[in-house]
C-alpha cells in the first residue's frame, strides 16, 4: 500500500499544472518567427541563418528596410489591427521608446542584461542593445589640426570646413543632437558655434564620409563604423573619439506586445544578446555591446570608449522641437 500510494504521488507531481507548464517551458522553440529590420541585407541574413543552427524548428520570415519605413509600415498595421511582427531588430532607442509609450512592446525579464552599458537597455526590459553605435569626428589626414574633442570642431582651423549628418535625416543623428544640447559645456551653444564657423548639415552619413575622404571638407561628424571601416580601406581618414563622450544608439531588439510566436521571439532576443550572437556583430564590423566581446579590426575595447549620457525617454519628449531648433539654424 505505500508503495502505491508513493506511485500514486509520483504520479500525481508529474502531472500536476506547474509539471506541465515546466516541461513545456523545457520545449525547444518551434513555429514561424516574423522579424522586421533595418539591418542591412546581409547583415541581418547572416544573424537569421545563425539563430536557426541554433533552433532548427523555428522558420524566420523578415522584412528589410529603414527604420522610418518599417515604422510607416508597422503604424498601418496597428491602424488595422494586423501587426505582424513578433520581433524588431531597428536603429534606435527613440523609435522603441515611442513604441513602449504607446504600449506596443512586451517586456521580457529573463532577458540577459549583464555587461551590457549602463542606458543599453530598458529598465522595465521592453528593448536591448545589440550592439552600440557610436558618433564621433572623422578628419581628413590632410587637415591641419588633429581634432581631440567637440569643441575643437569650433576652433578657427574649422572653420567652414564642418559637416555633419541633419537630425532630419538621421536616427543617429537625432539622438547626437539630444546628447549634445544636454551636455555641459556644449549644449546649443556648440550648434551655433558650428553654424557662425559656417558649418554644413548633409542628409546622412555617407555624404559626411564622402566629403572628409574626398578632401571637400576636412571634419565631420559621423557614426564609427562608416569613417573606421573606410580608414582599413585605405581611404585617408582618422576617427576620434571625443574626450567628452561619444553619442551612441544601440539598434535594439524589442519583441511585440502583440507577437503570436513569444517562445521564438524570446529565443531570438536571447541569441542576439549572448556572446555567440555579440561576437556575430562584431565579425560584421559592428562595436559589439557586451565589453567581453573583442570588437572588430581597428575598434577600441568598448571599456575604454566614454561614452555620452543620452536619456531615451527624455530625448523623445524634446525630439520634436530640438528639430525644429536645429532646423532654424541649418534648414531643412
Amino acid at each position: 500500500m505505500i508503495r502505491r500510494l508513493a506511485v500514486s504521488l509520483a504520479l500525481a507531481a508529474a502531472l500536476s499544472p506547474f509539471a506541465l507548464s515546466s516541461a513545456g517551458a523545457q520545449q525547444a522553440p518551434s513555429g514561424r518567427l516574423v522579424l522586421y529590420t533595418s539591418q542591412p541585407q546581409a547583415d541581418a541574413q547572416a544573424t537569421i541563418d545563425a539563430f536557426r543552427r541554433l533552433h532548427p524548428g523555428v522558420e524566420v520570415t523578415f522584412t528589410r528596410d529603414g527604420t522610418t519605413q518599417l515604422m510607416n509600415r508597422l503604424q498601418a498595421e496597428f491602424v488595422a489591427g494586423n501587426p505582424q511582427p513578433d520581433v524588431l531588430l531597428i536603429a534606435d532607442a527613440m523609435t522603441m521608446e515611442a513604441l513602449k509609450r504607446d504600449n506596443r512592446l512586451q517586456a521580457y525579464p529573463g532577458a540577459r542584461v549583464d555587461g551590457l552599458p549602463q542606458g543599453g537597455f530598458d529598465a522595465e526590459k521592453t528593448y536591448f542593445a545589440t550592439k552600440l553605435i557610436t558618433t564621433g569626428i572623422v578628419y581628413n589626414r590632410a587637415a591641419p589640426m588633429k581634432p581631440e574633442s567637440w569643441a575643437d570642431l569650433l576652433k578657427p582651423e574649422a572653420r567652414g570646413q564642418v559637416i555633419m549628418p541633419s537630425p532630419l535625416f538621421s536616427g543617429a543623428a537625432a539622438i547626437h543632437m539630444g546628447a549634445i544640447v544636454r551636455q555641459p559645456g556644449l549644449g546649443w551653444a556648440w550648434f551655433e558655434g558650428l553654424k557662425a564657423g559656417g558649418a554644413q548639415a548633409a542628409r546622412g552619413n555617407p555624404a559626411v564620409l564622402e566629403a572628409v575622404a574626398g578632401g571637400q571638407k576636412l571634419y565631420g561628424v559621423i557614426v564609427d563604423f562608416m569613417a573606421i571601416r573606410a580608414r582599413e580601406r585605405g581611404s585617408p581618414v582618422e576617427f576620434v573619439f571625443p574626450r567628452e563622450g561619444a553619442t551612441f544608439v544601440t539598434e535594439p531588439v524589442a519583441i511585440l506586445r502583440t507577437a503570436r510566436n513569444v517562445a521564438a521571439a524570446r529565443a531570438f532576443v536571447d541569441f542576439v544578446l549572448s556572446p555567440d550572437g555579440q561576437t556575430l556583430a562584431a565579425q560584421q564590423g559592428m562595436l559589439p555591446a557586451l565589453s567581453e566581446v573583442r570588437p572588430p579590426q581597428g575598434f577600441p575595447n568598448l571599456a575604454d570608449v566614454r561614452l555620452m549620457p543620452a536619456p531615451v525617454a527624455d530625448l523623445l519628449r524634446s525630439d520634436e522641437r530640438d528639430k525644429e531648433r536645429f532646423a532654424d539654424l541649418f534648414g531643412r
